[in-house]
């Protein structure tokens, strides 16, 4: 594949690549966290140990796994979004948007390195058109 026009030069890239592979480690991370805790509190709640019997105790662990394990799903989307940039920054088309190959300026990047589109195209996907 042709490199786009508007796509950035490797070593405009790199401190992106850099900024997405700290990123990925970090939230690889935080998501076994996550899925451990998650765990961990299935496990503690099924060996009859210590915990309360009580319904508003049993709602507030409930709670608690269901906000983690929203939280792992969430992080592991942001993961593939960080995955995918990586990739445009190997094919060289790191910095075009998906949508209409218009450049994403640089400072949406530094706030959202994996992001795909440009804040125009990001509106309308958002608002399902």
């Amino acid at each position: 594949m042709a490199k786009l026009k508007n796509a950035m030069k490797k070593r405009e890239s790199k401190p992106f690549k850099e900024l997405l592979t700290v990123l990925r480690a970090r939230l690889r991370g935080d998501v076994s966290g996550l899925a451990d805790a998650a765990l961990n509190k299935n496990a503690a709640a099924g060996s009859g140990s210590t915990l309360s019997n009580h319904m508003a105790d049993m709602g507030s662990d409930q709670y608690e796994q269901d906000f983690s394990l929203s939280l792992m799903a969430n992080e592991e989307e942001v993961l593939e979004q960080i995955e995918a940039a990586l990739v445009r920054i190997e094919k060289g088309t790191y910095g075009v948007c998906e949508a209409c190959g218009s450049k994403i300026p640089k400072m949406r990047l530094k706030a959202l390195p994996f992001t795909a589109h440009c804040v125009k195209c990001a509106e309308q996907i958002q608002r399902g058109g």
